[in-house]
Parts: C-alpha cells; structure tokens; sequence
C-alpha cells in the first residue's frame, strides 16, 4: 500500500509542477522548476515501474491547477497548527474511483466515479454532468450518467497511464470555476 500510495502521489507531483510552469515569469524559478519536474518524473517512473505498470505510459504528463493538487493533498493533512495562514487554494468535493473496479482499466470501460458524503445535482434538468479527462492538449468530455453514489462514466481513447477526472457542467474548458469535483486518480492501460 505505501509503494502504491507513493506512486500516485509522485504522479500528482509530476502533475502539478507541468500545471504550474504555466505560471512562472522568473526563468531561474522556471528552470529549478524544471529540473524538480525531472526529478519527479523519474521517482514517478520508479514507483509504477516497482508496481509491474509501465513506467512512462504516455508521452506527455497531465497538467493540474494547484486547486486540484491541493484537493488530493488535502486528504492526507490531518491538522494544521491555527497560527498557519489560510492557504489560498481551495479542494474541491472529492471524486474517487469505486474501488471495486478491477485495475487498470481500458478505453472504451464502464467505470463508476463515487462522490462521497454528498449527492452532485445539475442545476436545471437541462444541464448535463460531465467527466472532463484531463490531458496536456486539452480536456477529453464524456457524459456522466447519475448513479447511487456517484456518476458512470466511459473511458475514453487517449488516456494511458496515472489519468485524472473532474465532474463539470462544461463540455468546453475545465477551470477552477467550472469544476465540480474532483481529481479523481484513474489508471488507464
């Protein structure tokens, strides 16, 4: 379980800093970041390749906004002491995959994405729900169809390796405005 844990949290690692390059001007925070993003890259390759999965499923890593890396931190704080500042980032409901689906999944599989400890509701009838894939050229959308406890959800083509999944109401960006829940971690093969 700890390898296991690691490997996912490495990839989220790689995940957050090609999300972040975006955001810094300084060349010389850019290029410790980069070679940070290296160093990740490969931790990441080590874990999964420990795990029998392949070590570099896809030729570009997931970027995610710091929002969406805090929100899957944020399950393994426990307690902060109360003279730390508010952080400015914000997590998101959680989203996970149902833990009963076999691993890893294929294009083209039926999984179900829980939503925990609460029920996510459209707005209007007329609002569909949708899993956005998060993928560096842009999300991939498919519908999620409401079922007791989460949504279902196809995997789409494209995807291999540690993958993410939000649940938004938009078919055409994923922002921190138009995510409703999630990441949720999907290894896809």
């Amino acid at each position: 379980m700890f390898v296991a844990t690691g490997s996912i949290l490495e990839g989220v690692g790689v995940s957050a800093y090609t999300g972040a390059a975006a955001d810094i001007m300084s060349k010389d925070y850019l290029t410790a970041a980069g070679s940070i993003l290296a160093v990740e890259a490969r931790h990441s390759s080590y874990f999964r390749s420990s795990l029998k999965q392949v070590p570099f499923a896809q030729p570009f890593n997931n970027p995610l906004t710091i929002n969406e890396v805090y929100t899957m931190a944020a399950a393994f704080i426990t307690s902060c002491p109360a003279s730390n500042p508010k952080l400015p980032v914000k997590a998101f409901p959680t989203l996970t995959l149902d833990p009963a689906t076999p691993m890893p999944v294929k294009a083209g599989s039926v999984v179900t994405l829980l939503t925990p400890d609460y029920t996510l509701k459209s707005v209007s009838s007329d609002v569909t729900i949708y899993a956005a894939f998060i993928a560096v050229t842009g999300p991939t959308f498919v519908v999620a169809t409401p079922v007791n406890g989460g949504f279902s959800v196809t995997i789409p083509t494209g995807f291999n390796g540690q993958s993410y999944a939000v649940l938004t109401g938009c078919n055409e960006t994923v922002t921190d405005e138009t995510t409703a829940a999630g990441p949720a971690v999907i290894e896809v093969r």
